[in-house]
């Protein structure tokens, strides 16, 4: 059980970090809350957006103000997968003894930014599995525990663009969330623009630490959910499965398959993290519905009718709360 003081605090170190990184970033504020929703949770998120919205610049300013190891990957088509986490060489020691070792990755550090995560091919896209699922990396014979807390920021331009390979299903549901990036505001577009070419640029300090994040995670862990509150996010769940006896028509008639249960598991997790947001200690449904979208949209795979007829999983979750 927390006190009012433990949620005033979690409240006020999570405004520090927001503000923070407000110094840098223009507008996206509500992609900002979610980012950090989904790490306090213990999370991995994916970034999705065309080139230049500034996807890449709100992760390498997380990093700064959460003073965590930072790690960026820049994914490209001959990227291997021993290049992201590691490989065995042969060294010889002073004595010219040979012996293996393994020589870890760039994965190996708290928060990993998978830039452009879909521009390497998906041999490569699969080598981040077991470090986002299992926070390990094996290496040969060897498991190695990844550091704590660890989370993959990934960021991906659209498939419609040029030279990109679809994340793999068991990849996506892998992430937390999946945050669609939007292009600013003419208001937003014209501060940026003064901001970036006037030679001034803001420094982001460290508000927060590791162990911090950690505890805030714990905090969030023991909001409690009332029994119909927890019902409503399994069926939301279950209805984004066309074979399910109460699925909706629009569900039957568009979607090839439904979330998994690590989507119920989102978005209890993150709906907790809400609640404490707005200053209570329980969560609503209107926190579920804030969380629904995010962890749900890479969820569900849409048929063939669906796709030739421009439906979107976000209509189909908007059809589902309502």
């Amino acid at each position: 059980m927390q006190t009012e003081q433990d949620i005033q605090k979690f409240r006020s170190d999570f405004e520090k970090i927001e503000q923070e990184i407000g110094k840098v970033i223009i507008g996206q504020k509500q992609l900002l809350r979610h980012v950090l929703t989904a790490m306090i949770a213990g999370g991995n998120v994916l970034l999705e957006g065309m080139p230049g919205l500034g996807k890449t610049q709100m992760v390498k300013a997380i990093g700064k103000a959460v003073q965590l190891q930072f790690s960026r990957i820049q994914f490209t088509p001959d990227l291997m997968p021993a290049d992201v986490t590691g490989t065995t060489v042969l060294s010889q020691d002073e004595n010219g003894r040979s012996s293996f070792s393994f020589r870890k990755g760039p994965v190996f550090a708290n928060l990993v930014l998978a830039d452009e995560i879909n521009r390497a091919t998906p041999k490569t896209q699969s080598a981040l599995l077991e470090a986002m699922q299992e926070h390990t990396v094996t290496g040969g014979s060897q498991t190695y525990t990844l550091p704590e807390p660890f989370f993959v920021l990934a960021t991906q331009n659209p498939l419609e663009t040029e030279g990109t390979y679809p994340l793999p299903e068991a990849q996506m549901d892998r992430f937390l969330f999946k945050l669609d990036v939007d292009f600013p505001s003419k208001e937003e577009l014209m501060q940026i623009v003064l901001t970036t070419t006037g030679g001034q640029t803001a420094e982001v300090l460290p508000v927060v630490d590791g162990p911090k994040l950690l505890e805030m995670r714990r905090i969030a862990e023991q909001v409690p959910v009332a029994e119909p509150v927890a019902a409503y996010i399994m069926d939301l769940v279950l209805q984004t499965h066309p074979e399910y006896e109460q699925a909706p028509d629009i569900v039957r008639q568009y979607v090839r398959y439904g979330a998994s249960p690590r989507a119920a598991q989102a978005i209890l997790k993150t709906a907790r993290i809400f609640a404490l947001l707005d200053g209570r200690y329980h969560v609503s449904y209107e926190d579920v519905k804030l969380a629904a979208k995010p962890a749900l949209r890479h969820r569900m795979f849409l048929n063939f009718e669906g796709l030739a007829e421009g439906k979107t999983p976000d209509e189909i979750i908007e059809a589902l709360m309502k």
